[in-house]
């Protein structure tokens, strides 16, 4: 399992010398094995998206609709392809089909073409606490905290496990991050995972007054990974208030202060994993 992160930021796009290191594209993964592509959200990182010119099948997972999750879906050529077939999956929601939400931004005014008139074959797939296979993938998705409908994703492929979980926020509640795990937002996606991406937006101090807000600190998603047992941990979500200076400074401070035995690190726009 290949996995090439193409945006990593949280919120809104942040372009500039500044943030060029760790990178100012918003949420986007790309998952591939065996020429079977999974391109986790359509963030701004999506535009940095290209696909072997033999694929004709292409399947977007979408975590939520929250807008730096799905700008960059009028921007990615597959879907102006009359020979891709491209399929998005999404959270269900109690109100609104997923076609007509994400019709919603795929119309005028925001953007000018209609959902409609794309010439590709699309399929839309309105999922929930569900499975389901692709390729060589078996997928999970289910309900995590975050404003909205939102889903986070276990990934299994023939030889190991992605879990991506780019906006959650674990430790809402009275007394933060529980360790009785069945009680846990997100627990079953992330347990024994080889890899996970997660939600890591704010420090301990600036979480204190941003609780609610649908995102996690860095130290409550470390010690998510650590009760999960994940073997890495990818810290992504990265706050645009955060530029490349201020977050190499914040993750050095963290690496004296936690200790734990699996690896973490920041993520950074154009790095690649491979898996196992």
């Amino acid at each position: 399992m290949k996995i090439s992160l193409k945006g990593v930021r949280g919120s809104i796009p942040t372009s500039g010398t500044d943030t060029s290191y760790y990178g100012g594209n918003t949420s986007c993964t790309v998952v591939s094995e065996n020429d079977w592509y999974l391109v986790l959200d359509g963030g701004s990182g999506m535009q940095k998206v290209t696909l072997p010119s033999s694929i004709k099948r292409v399947d977007i997972l979408l975590t939520h609709l929250h807008f730096d999750h799905i700008q960059g879906l009028g921007f990615f050529s597959p879907l102006f392809n009359q020979d891709m077939e491209v399929h998005i999956w999404g959270p269900a929601s109690a109100t609104q089909s997923l076609h007509a939400r994400i019709s919603r931004y795929l119309s005028p005014p925001l953007f000018p073409v209609l959902l409609r008139e794309l010439p590709c074959t699309l399929i839309l797939h309105d999922i929930d606490n569900s499975v389901f296979e692709i390729g060589p993938f078996t997928i999970e998705s289910r309900f995590v905290i975050h404003p909205g409908p939102t889903v986070g994703y276990r990934i299994t492929g023939q030889h190991s496990v992605l879990a991506y979980i780019p906006d959650h926020e674990p430790a809402l509640g009275l007394t933060g991050l529980l360790t009785d795990t069945k009680w846990i937002s997100g627990f079953d996606l992330v347990a024994n995972a080889d890899l996970l991406m997660h939600d890591a937006q704010y420090t301990a101090r600036e979480y204190t007054n941003k609780i609610g807000w649908g995102h996690s600190s860095m130290e409550d998603a470390i010690r998510f990974a650590s009760l999960a047992a994940v073997k890495h941990l990818v810290l992504t979500h990265h706050d645009p208030l955060h530029n490349d200076k201020l977050l190499s400074e914040i993750f050095s401070e963290l690496q004296k202060e936690v200790s734990y035995p699996f690896p973490f690190e920041l993520a950074i726009e154009g790095r690649e994993i491979e898996l196992p």
